[in-house]
């Protein structure tokens, strides 16, 4: 895996003084660095039975929409309000500077449909466990929540199902 990392840019300072930005943009611009990161993500879940990739708006589009085409399913995006078109669930979530709010559309799924929540990166694990609430409420069984980038030192998998986080790297 460590050449996947080194494909990641850091960007120091970013988006405030003391952080230091995973700009993945890097890694899905090289073709061979993003076949290869797909191709490992999907292999996990190839005898899962998986029914739907949930997206995370919006780098999770691009890695949901990349392993639902792997894996020969669909892909179900979870956007800020007022973006999608049909009638949604909502909920609301803290950040540390405030609170923000995910949809889904209500019909997304079939009763017990078996999904992943896929997103480019496990931070405090607010957004992802936000959006677990979203898909369980609609009735589908969140079968893991797949990442390309977990930083680990943030421990935002405790805030997520037990077993059920999976992270390509680890910062």
């Amino acid at each position: 895996m460590d050449d996947l990392k080194k494909v990641i840019r850091d960007i120091h300072d970013f988006p405030q003084k003391g952080v230091v930005f995973k700009d993945i943009t890097t890694l899905l611009a090289d073709a061979k660095s993003f076949h290869r990161m797909v191709d490992l993500l999907a292999h996990r879940y190839l005898d899962k039975k998986i029914d739907q990739v949930v997206g995370v708006e919006a780098r999770g589009f691009i890695l949901g929409a990349a392993l639902a085409y792997k894996l020969g399913t669909g892909i179900t995006l979870v956007r800020k309000p007022g973006k999608l078109p049909y009638k949604t669930v909502r909920k609301s979530y803290e950040l540390e500077y405030g609170t923000d709010t995910l949809e889904i559309h209500q019909d997304a799924f079939n009763k017990g449909a078996r999904v992943i929540i896929a997103d480019d990166l496990l931070a405090t694990g607010g957004t992802v466990s936000t959006v677990v609430e979203l898909v369980e409420e609609i009735g589908a069984e969140v079968i893991e929540c797949a990442f390309l980038v977990e930083l680990e030192f943030l421990k935002g998998r405790e805030r997520l199902p037990q077993g059920k986080v999976f992270s390509l790297l680890q910062f």
